[in-house]
């Protein structure tokens, strides 16, 4: 088995599966699927720290599946924009995590992405997957992986 790890841009996945179906990512399904031929040895969620119940249950429910949860206060702009990046933290780990797995899967549709897949498939030589919503994936992002999974229903709860 691959020792793989998994990094989930959570804000992307909601709103890009929000957008394109009307539905929430099933992270469960996600997780039996990728862990039927892989040994997920890291696993983290990114997400924005609201203080409100339902963040609260989805970040425990998340936590029961076997993510670890990052969090980045929620930030609002005078301007009222919203700001809550994880993008440099998510390279920060997928490149230390490349050091000692065989695979790195990323949730993300973020194209800022595609040079950092590049790297760590090219210095680390493992193989890097993307999961993210058709028609809201950067293309750039799609041709930079080793495999790219279109999210679709069977995914989404």
């Amino acid at each position: 088995m691959n020792k793989t790890a998994i990094f989930v841009d959570v804000q992307n996945i909601y709103y890009t599966c929000r957008q394109a179906y009307g539905r929430q990512f099933n992270y469960r399904k996600l997780w039996q699927l990728v862990s039927t031929e892989n040994e997920i040895v890291q696993a983290n969620a990114y997400a924005i720290a609201r203080d409100d119940d339902q963040h609260h249950k989805f970040q425990t429910a998340l936590n029961h599946i076997g993510f670890d949860i990052k969090l980045k206060p929620y930030i609002q702009r005078s301007d009222g924009s919203a700001k809550g990046d994880w993008d440099v933290g998510i390279t920060i780990d997928v490149l230390e995590a490349a050091k000692n797995v065989d695979k790195v899967i990323l949730l993300s549709g973020d194209g800022d992405f595609d040079l950092l897949l590049q790297k760590v498939i090219q210095k680390y030589k493992v193989t890097a997957e993307v999961y993210g919503v058709p028609g809201l994936t950067a293309n750039s992002l799609i041709q930079s992986a080793s495999m790219y999974h279109p999210i679709g229903s069977d995914l989404l709860l």
